[in-house]
């Protein structure tokens, strides 16, 4: 720490030496236009990303990762009702009913939508999602940038670059393919900030009480991002005090008793929202997966993300487990110049704790097996050996290498500001090399596609006429993790104004019996049914014994009519079924429907 102090001092006098330099009454000015131009650079961007979804925000969807586009449109709709109906804060009993969801279990970013609220209400849950991914990739550089820049003491050029790499690199793009809660990092910067602040004396309270503030604000934006880094934070400041022990004991009893306020804070205020989530009603543990199913490829550091400029997307897809998974992916120049950063670093104490922490997490990205260019090996990693312990075990492995990328950005910030001390030839390759690492990584915009509309029957609310309060309106497919994802997201862009069964979400796969965490409700025989049809095309024989199972489901499921949903693979077939269960459908507003007596 104290060596970072010293680059500090050292690279903040070489700044005001070039500043002296200028004429005197323009640096101010340019300085301020400057990173005027930066931050609406990293709007722009953000903007560019997203730019297809924003041309039609509630008709199209992202096609990276539909279902969890879909998932947080169902968040957003939960706020929407918690602000606009009074709905419970904490569970949602119109999704999923009648069992109802834990929102406290799931990634509800209460933090954001709770705010963002009357945008869902007024303009639709679709732009909402836009608008929260476009300001999250801006927001978050914007704030590397300032932490780099300010407390950290980059030059302004250094700061930009190590900003727009933790900002707006591959794995930041690649979760706006659908995940809200890993594109929201803007608070991560600060919460190192004020653990770094900790060994300042004077500070332990104040900075302690702004870091539990942070991390409570935090809980409810992604608990999982908070966790990785605090894991980063654990390991650096291990690996520090082995390095610089007469500076740990020097500093410790303030930085342990700054980190015990911060934990006093933040666990007094989020003491009961963390009791419902861990021991109220829908809680779960484990994952639906095994950890060593969803992990990062060897080869993919060196490799192009499928967003990225130079992505290819067929090499991404065997090196990557999804289209939000692309976690690494810096390319190969990328690589090199993490690597050359890290070589000029490694003598300051500070820069080797970190480069340390990043590579530990990168390690852990790579699960309990090594993976090679999408083959298994049976090569033991250390993740085996923590892989059950209590929370780990609910993230996903994968995600852990999105630290290491924001490492890599913090670490190229150094690198430039350093590497002004080397000779002119060295600073040119230097900078040459940052070129072609950094220009074949520039985003493209998110693939999307059209949605399937929702018929006059919802958007006119002629539901209303058939769906009495208790009772629900079920959309054929119904909705599930893998199927029925236009039933979820009609219900979602309407804010769950009609209750609906089942979805796809977090909770018990088969509560109270086995809470093992699942993507959706425990099956039933009409679900299973209708998805197996939805799947096959086969309509299977309607005997009275299925026929009691149906009528037994629908009224579990306060059913009280049937949307069958047009365009989805096999609805042919789905139609028929329906038809031998109920006769022939109404056409109500453009939508045939059938009414169920449950």
């Amino acid at each position: 720490m104290r060596a970072a102090d010293e680059m500090t001092d050292s690279q903040a006098a070489e700044i005001a030496e070039d500043v002296e330099e200028t004429t005197p009454e323009t640096p101010r000015k340019r300085w301020l236009w400057a990173e005027t131009g930066l931050l609406l650079g990293f709007l722009a961007m953000g903007v560019l990303v997203m730019i297809k979804l924003w041309m039609d925000p509630n008709g199209r969807v992202l096609q990276g990762n539909d279902s969890d586009h879909g998932i947080f449109l169902f968040m957003l709709a939960h706020a929407e009702r918690v602000v606009f109906d009074g709905g419970p804060l904490f569970f949602e009993d119109r999704f999923n009913v009648p069992y109802g969801v834990n929102m406290m279990a799931n990634t509800s970013i209460l933090a954001l939508s709770l705010p963002l609220a009357p945008v869902t209400h007024f303009f639709g849950g679709g732009v909402t999602v836009v608008l929260l991914m476009t300001l999250g990739l801006a927001g978050t550089a914007a704030a590397w940038y300032w932490v780099l820049s300010r407390p950290l003491g980059r030059s302004r050029v250094a700061a930009a670059i190590g900003a727009a790499f933790a900002g707006l690199g591959p794995a930041m793009v690649s979760h706006a393919n659908g995940h809200v809660n890993f594109v929201n990092n803007y608070l991560l910067p600060f919460i190192v900030w004020q653990v770094l602040r900790l060994r300042e004396p004077g500070r332990a309270w104040r900075s302690g009480v702004i870091l539990g503030l942070l991390i409570v604000v935090q809980i409810f934006i992604n608990e999982e991002a908070l966790l990785f880094v605090a894991l980063t934070l654990g390991i650096f400041a291990v690996s520090y005090a082995i390095m610089e022990r007469a500076e740990a004991k020097r500093v410790w009893k303030r930085f342990v008793g700054g980190l015990a306020v911060a934990a006093l804070t933040s666990g007094v205020l989020a003491a009961y929202p963390l009791w419902r989530q861990f021991f109220g009603k829908g809680t779960y543990h484990g994952q639906p997966f095994d950890p060593s199913k969803y992990v990062m490829d060897l080869v993919s550091p060196g490799a192009f993300a499928r967003n990225s400029l130079f992505g290819i997307g067929a090499i991404t897809r065997r090196l990557s487990v999804s289209a939000t998974e692309d976690n690494t992916f810096w390319g190969p120049f990328g690589l090199v110049m993490i690597i050359v950063s890290i070589v000029i670093l490694w003598r300051n104490s500070a820069m080797r704790a970190t480069a340390i922490a990043g590579m530990v997490l990168l390690v852990m990205s790579f699960g309990p097996k090594l993976q090679v260019a999408g083959f298994r090996t049976d090569v033991p990693l250390p993740f085996a050996l923590i892989k059950h312990v209590p929370v780990i075990d609910l993230v996903s492995v994968s995600r852990f290498a999105m630290v290491p990328s924001m490492v890599a950005g913090v670490l190229l910030a150094f690198a430039y500001d350093r590497i002004r001390e080397y000779p002119e030839k060295t600073r040119r390759r230097f900078r040459i090399g940052l070129v072609l690492a950094l220009v074949p990584l520039i985003p493209r915009p998110l693939p999307v596609f059209e949605g399937t509309p929702m018929p006059e029957f919802i958007t006119a609310g002629l539901y209303k006429q058939y769906v009495p309060e208790g009772r629900t309106l079920i959309t054929v497919p119904m909705p599930e993790v893998t199927t029925g994802r236009t039933g979820q997201r009609w219900a979602n862009l309407n804010n769950l104004d009609y209750a609906t069964p089942r979805g796809y979400f977090m909770g018990p796969a088969e509560p109270p019996h086995n809470n093992t965490g699942s993507w959706s409700a425990p099956s039933r025989y009409t679900s299973w049914m209708f998805k197996n049809v939805g799947r096959t095309g086969e309509v299977p024989q309607i005997t009275p014994w299925r026929r009691e199972q149906v009528d037994a489901d629908m009224k579990y499921w306060k059913a009280a009519v049937l949307v069958l949903v047009p365009d989805e693979k096999h609805s042919a077939a789905l139609r028929t079924l329906l038809v031998e269960l109920y006769g022939q459908p109404e056409l109500v507003g453009g939508a045939e429907i059938w009414r169920v007596n449950s």
